[in-house]
Order: C-alpha cells, then sequence, then structure tokens
C-alpha cells in the first residue's frame, strides 16, 4: 500500500488530522506542543482506496534538546520511507518561520508534497491562508481536522496518485493471512523501547534514560518468514497513585488498550530491580483478559549466567508469577541484544497454541481418562456428573464442559481438569478456559424423592381428583 506522512510544526494538528483519516483514536491529541513523538501508523481506507497513514512528531530544526533531535530523525525516516508527503500548517498563527524551513526539506525529497492549511473552520475563514502562498506553493488546501471541512476534497487530490484497490481473489488472499499482534508492556524505563528497536533492527521508537519518554502505542508491521505481526510499543504503566498528569493517565489507558488487541503480551521485568508489584498487576491484566503471555527479564547481562542468583531470580519469578504457570520466561538484554533472538520463534510457539483447536473425540477421551484419575466429588450428596466436553472458541482455547452441577464445581477441581487437558493436547504455553455449563435433566436424572412429587399431581388428575 502507498504509504502518506503527515508532517508540520507542533501543535498544527497532525494528530488529529492522523484520527480524523483514518477513522481512530490511535494518536493521542492534546493542546500540549510535542504530545507526538515516535511515528504512529494506521491502515486507511478512502473511497475504496487503500493506504498506510503515518503521524510524525512536531519539526523544530534549531531546537538542540533531546526529544526534539530524537523526533526529527523519526520525521526523516518518515519521509523516506513515504511515497507522498502531507505538510500541514497553522493558519490560526499563520505562516511561522519553521514552515519555510520544512518545506525546503520536503521539496529536495523529489517525492508528492500536498499542502494543507488546518484550522480553517469555514469557508468565510480562508483569508487567514493568504500568507503561505508567499512560499511558490501553486495549490492550498484549507482544512479542519477537528470538523472535518476540506478533508475530501484533499484526500480526493492525493488519492490520485495511490494505485486502484486489489481485486477480490486479492483481497480474499489478504484476509487469509493471519496477523499476530504483539505488545511489549511494562513499568517505564525498563527497556521497552530498545527491545522494539533491537527486533526491529532500526531506531523505530525514541530511546531514552528518562522515565515516560514512549506516550502512544506505537504500532510497526514487520514480516517474517512469510509470516505477519505487529509489534506494539507501549508506555510504561505506573501505579494509579503515581499518575497524575492528564497526557500519562491517556497514555496508560492506551498501553492497556494494546492489551485488548493483542494476541501474545510480553512483560518487560528489570533484572536490576526484580519484579514489582506493579509487574504483577500488569500480569494480572493480562491474565483476565486470558491473552497469551511472555515474561521477559531485561538486563539480564548484569547477573553472571548459571550463577546461583540467576538460578534464584528465575526461581522468584516463577513463584510471584505463579498464576501464569503458561508464560514462558526469557532473560534477555536488549541492550546487547543477547536473548533478542528467541524471542519472535517463543511468539511463534506460544499463538500456535494460543490458536489451536482440539477434535471433539481426542477432547471428550482426555476428559474421560481426567475422571478416571481423579473421581469427581460428591455435590449435594450426589455424585458431580460430567456428560461431554467440546471446543467452543481459539485465543485462547476454550472448552465447555457440560455436567448437572455447573455452579458447584470447586476451583481445585476446575484446576485439576485444566492440567490434565495442558498435559493432553501440549498447551502448556497459553492460557485455557474452561466454561462449565449445566444440560437439560431427564426423568432419570431427578432425585427419586423429587420424581414421587412430581408425579403425584398427575396421577390425582388421571383419577379425577382435583389438583
Amino acid at each position: 500500500m502507498a504509504i502518506i506522512a503527515i508532517v508540520g510544526r507542533p501543535n498544527v494538528g497532525k494528530s488529529t488530522l492522523f484520527n480524523r483519516i483514518s477513522k481512530s483514536s490511535r494518536a493521542l491529541v492534546d493542546d500540549l506542543p510535542g504530545v507526538t513523538r515516535d511515528r504512529n501508523y494506521a491502515p486507511s481506507v478512502w473511497d475504496e482506496k487503500s493506504f498506510t497513514l503515518v503521524d510524525t512528531g512536531g519539526f523544530i530544526s534549531k531546537d538542540d534538546s533531546f526529544f526534539d533531535g530524537h523526533t526529527r530523525e523519526q520525521i526523516f525516516y518518515a519521509l523516506e520511507e513515504a511515497d507522498i508527503l502531507l505538510f500541514v500548517a497553522d493558519a490560526k498563527t499563520g505562516l511561522h518561520p519553521e514552515d519555510p524551513v520544512l518545506f525546503d526539506i520536503l521539496r529536495k525529497t523529489s517525492k508528492p508534497v500536498f499542502f494543507a492549511v488546518n484550522k480553517v473552520d469555514g469557508r468565510e475563514q480562508k483569508n487567514l491562508m493568504d500568507e503561505f502562498y508567499s512560499l511558490g506553493i501553486e495549490k492550498l488546501y484549507p482544512i479542519s481536522s477537528a470538523h472535518g471541512f476540506g478533508i475530501g476534497e484533499l484526500l480526493s487530490d492525493i488519492l490520485e496518485l495511490v494505485p486502484e484497490p486489489f481485486s477480490p481473489e486479492q483481497e480474499a488472499e489478504e484476509e487469509d493471512v493471519s496477523e499476530v499482534r504483539i505488545s511489549i508492556l511494562g513499568r517505564p524505563n525498563v527497556g521497552k523501547s530498545t527491545l522494539v528497536n533491537k527486533i526491529l533492527g532500526a531506531p523505530r521508537v525514541i530511546v531514552s534514560p528518562i522515565p515516560g519518554t514512549t506516550r502512544d502505542a506505537v504500532d510497526t508491521p514487520i514480516e517474517r518468514a512469510g509470516r505477519k505481526y505487529l509489534l506494539i510499543d507501549t508506555a510504561g504503566i505506573r501505579k494509579k497513585g503515581k499518575t497524575r498528569e492528564k497526557l500519562e493517565k491517556v497514555s496508560i489507558m492506551k498501553a492497556l488498550h494494546s492489551i485488548d488487541k493483542s494476541h501474545v503480551c510480553m512483560i518487560l521485568v528489570d533484572a536490576s530491580e526484580g519484579a514489582a508489584d506493579q509487574d504483577l498487576h500488569i500480569a494480572g491484566y493480562i491474565h483476565d483478559r486470558s491473552r497469551a503471555c511472555i515474561i521477559g527479564i531485561n538486563k539480564w547481562d548484569i547477573l553472571e549466567p548459571d550463577s546461583k542468583a540467576a538460578k534464584n531470580f528465575i526461581e522468584d519469578i516463577k513463584y510471584r508469577f505463579r498464576f501464569t504457570p503458561y508464560a514462558p520466561i526469557l532473560p534477555i538484554s536488549a541492550l546487547t541484544g543477547k536473548g533478542v533472538r528467541k524471542i519472535m520463534p517463543t511468539v511463534d510457539q506460544v499463538f500456535e497454541q494460543y490458536n489451536r483447536r482440539v477434535t471433539t473425540g481426542i477432547l471428550n477421551r482426555a476428559l474421560q481418562d481426567a475422571l478416571e484419575a481423579h473421581e469427581p466429588p460428591l455435590v449435594r450428596g450426589r455424585r458431580l456428573k460430567f456428560f461431554y466436553a467440546t471446543q467452543a472458541s481459539v485465543r485462547p482455547p476454550t472448552f465447555v464442559i457440560f455436567c448437572n452441577y455447573p455452579e458447584s464445581i470447586h476451583f481445585s477441581y476446575e484446576r485439576f481438569l485444566t492440567n490434565r487437558f495442558r498435559e493432553a493436547f501440549g498447551l502448556d504455553k497459553t492460557p485455557i478456559r474452561l466454561i462449565f455449563r449445566g444440560r437439560q435433566r431427564t426423568e432419570e436424572d431427578r432425585p427419586r424423592a423429587e420424581r414421587r412429587i412430581r408425579r403425584a399431581p398427575e396421577k390425582g388428575r388421571k383419577h379425577g381428583q382435583k389438583k
């Protein structure tokens, strides 16, 4: 698909325009300049044409601060990979000294450039954009990202340069290709962005020792060995009591939202600090949403391999994360790259189990073996009966088991069945859901005393007696 990059100074409305065109809320929006730092991607469709939209940080040419310098680098990466450039300026502030500097850079790329003047809320305000003609631009597009004014005309002209949509056969082939979505989660400054860049082999996101550097949940599509992945770098998740700024709260909400849209979530734990309570809270979010999970121990290079301290550390992680016994533990170093090559093969193994189906015959044989190995307990003075099981869905594997008293099954027996299914089907790296349901009881299922009570009125009516 064609790649369209949105560029401009800080706070001109690029992210608002990005969200409107992509019909999403992927990019953070705030009145504070400099909210966007990394590139943000979104697949978009307009007039039945598909393209990839890229949001970039605000361009500042002379500021030497850490984030402004790295944001400029991200903008230049976006310029290199884009097919079409969309330059956005601000009608309310007028022509700014930074606008000609950035526009000269764009013209040197020899790529198609469209110039939009944002914050023009109606046709009567078009006079606000007159001074931008001094840049030597033939056509300006007055738009309002907030209200949608002028965006249709702008996109119609841009999309004349975008190829025609795929044929139905090609689209069907695209739909058949699965995309594994992977979120990298953890507390601030545990190395999430460094790890993403190491996996990609390129500086995709800004890395700094300052906690809170990443604000958006940054999506990066990649392809390896014919399989497509979406790698999601997220903001660091702190305790609620320590989160005071509005922008940070929104960033954390987007990080938690990334769990919902992911197949596999990787929690990064800092080896220099050990597993904190907040790491367990994040794992709890993942477990409650039944997502596959990998625990990455970052900064592992500070420990001696095969030392007693390293072994004790692993045992402590297993104990503290014992409510997610299916999560593989990977010691890595995002800085040096040690152990990073194991991540994607582990993701493949986890996703294969997360997406696995079991035939009904094999499932019920495993259920019968489990019942013979450990007889169900008594419930209300009667034996708990399991009739049959079926798999309802995948991601995660979800099994529905029909029994006579579903509401009375003790969690310990549910855990026993879960472990037996893990062993029988090789599902040691994925969460499993068991759902217990009752079936409509036949007359023979009812207790004898209850059958006598139910039959008595029928017997009376048969002899002409009143009910």
